[in-house]
């Protein structure tokens, strides 16, 4: 399975972005999907997932800025985030897990200018 995110760029401060993650296999409606994030010298970081019982979790740190959303007739998983600020400058990535093996996506680079 191969994990195609997009929708990544530069914003301003207060700014939004919609990103989107699309599996090579139709799999959005079956299995559970995450996005990560990994800042420049840290370590990835886990931010939301959309479970595959329809339940949305998320980090702390974003709780109420992101959203994370699934629309099964496209196989696509969105993260909707708002109010940017430059801590979210990071490469987003989105993850799934399927009989034991990891799939990541490439990433798409979020730049938040001050």
């Amino acid at each position: 399975v191969q994990l195609q995110a997009s929708g990544g760029g530069l914003v301003q401060t207060g700014g939004s972005l919609r990103l989107s993650c699309t599996p090579s296999r139709n799999i959005v409606s079956i299995y559970s999907i995450s996005w990560y994030r990994q800042a420049p010298g840290k370590q990835r970081e886990w931010v939301a997932s959309t479970i595959n019982n329809g339940r949305t979790i998320y980090s702390e740190s974003v709780k109420g800025r992101f959203t994370i959303s699934r629309d099964n007739a496209k196989n696509t998983v969105f993260l909707q985030i708002n109010s940017l600020n430059p801590e979210d400058t990071c490469v987003y990535y989105c993850y799934t897990h399927i009989s034991g093996n990891d799939y990541w996506g490439q990433g798409t680079q979020v730049t938040v200018s001050s």
